[in-house]
């Protein structure tokens, strides 16, 4: 019991880090129009506050993998929480665009360490039989943290002033940052180390080929970049095909869409006992189908009200195909755990990048009909797939 204790706590302190990582992911999106008035800009201009952090989180992802393996997954993630909140500082006192844009790359770079390194400490501490269950647990803080910073962002944008959101993720920053410094120091008292791998030692680019070299690797991050491009790419188009459809407003088409948080939400409670019914082929196949169904409802539906189950099926089916897809991700390469879910988590943001340059041609040229009947088609065909080289690898997995 004292294990689990300890082991819980040391998880909650990680999904906060993630919940304050998400939320300046999403802070600057309602914030736009005052960052424009405040430079004198546009706010397509305004803009490179948002691209700068997202290429700058999906672009390091695969230099903290190594990072982690070698020098311990948690202890850079604490490091990493205070870099975060140091790029989030110089944002308050950005006189500039461009000074906000580079200490927004700076809080993206940093950030880009929280969530792979949580993840792959979860694979290194928590045996394969509950790791699912367990990483839904961790993924609340994510969901959690994506609705927060949209919701703070415009909050603090229409009352106090942009700058003090920014003021807000210094704190917390701050605070999750301590809280896992103090956490790293109670796993060195204890002995357990700090999550070295056993190839902790080599160098990126051995690291990288342990990953690549073999086969079932390639088709879990070839499954997972393919399920950003089909889910993101469309979900992306969402709010815009309902605004033009139902002649609703932009902000009603994108709260409804954001109703799809409650169905990732949801996945997180009643993950363990959806996983004990359909196992991991089970889930990958009930995915697919579900997110299916999702795109069809958006497709179909006959009167705006029908995209909120939509957005809802669309979280939960994600969830119930990601998170299979994620706990393998954790497991295809033990001695370079840090560095293999980093790829992982790369291959899903690059996939979401092309899925909506993919989508937008697809759009402009044959029209969102076309994007959400492939998604309802091409989604449940991905999910059966996985299942079917779950099956195939067969093997059982080491915890």
């Amino acid at each position: 019991m004292p294990a689990l204790s300890s082991e819980a706590r040391a998880i909650a302190l990680l999904a906060l880090a993630a919940f304050v990582s998400a939320s300046a992911f999403r802070i600057c999106d309602p914030m736009l129009p005052q960052l424009a008035a405040e430079f004198g800009t546009t706010t397509g201009q305004a803009a490179r506050a948002v691209t700068a952090f997202a290429v700058a989180y999906g672009v390091l992802q695969m230099f903290f993998g190594p990072v982690g393996d070698r020098y311990g997954k948690y202890r850079v993630v604490s490091v990493a929480t205070f870099a975060c909140a140091l790029g989030s500082a110089g944002a308050v006192m950005a006189q500039s665009l461009d000074v906000l844009v580079l200490c927004r790359a700076l809080s993206g770079a940093a950030g880009a360490g929280i969530v792979p390194l949580s993840m792959a400490w979860i694979g290194d501490t928590v045996p394969y039989e509950r790791r699912q269950a367990t990483l839904a647990r961790f993924l609340t803080g994510t969901i959690l943290g994506m609705s927060a910073g949209q919701l703070a962002g415009g909050l603090f944008a229409d009352t106090v002033g942009w700058r003090w959101a920014f003021a807000a993720l210094v704190c917390g920053y701050l605070i999750v940052g301590l809280l896992l410094r103090q956490e790293v120091r109670r796993q060195q008292a204890a002995g357990l180390g700090a999550g070295l791998a056993a190839g902790a030692r080599q160098g990126f680019v051995a690291q990288a080929r342990l990953v690549l070299g073999a086969p079932w690797p390639r088709v879990v991050l070839a499954t997972v970049f393919i399920e950003g491009l089909l889910v993101f790419g469309a979900l992306a188009f969402a709010p815009s095909y309902l605004h033009e459809r139902f002649d609703i407003s932009l902000t009603a088409a994108g709260a409804l869409v954001a109703v799809y948080a409650v169905g990732g939400l949801l996945y997180t409670v009643v993950a363990g006992r959806i996983l004990k019914r359909l196992g991991e082929r089970g889930l990958a196949v009930a995915g697919g189908l579900v997110l299916g169904v999702a795109f069809l409802s958006y497709l179909l539906g006959p009167a705006w009200v029908w995209s909120l189950p939509a957005s809802v099926l669309a979280g939960f089916g994600y969830y119930l195909l990601h998170a299979t897809l994620q706990t393998n991700a954790t497991q295809m390469v033990p001695s370079a755990r840090g560095t293999a879910v980093a790829w992982f988590a790369s291959c899903l943001f690059m996939g979401q990048a092309a899925g909506v340059a993919l989508a937008g041609a697809v759009v402009d040229e044959i029209g969102a009909a076309a994007l959400f009947g492939g998604s309802a088609v091409m989604l449940p065909v991905l999910g059966a797939g996985f299942a079917w080289a779950l099956k195939r690898r067969a093997a059982p997995v080491a915890a």
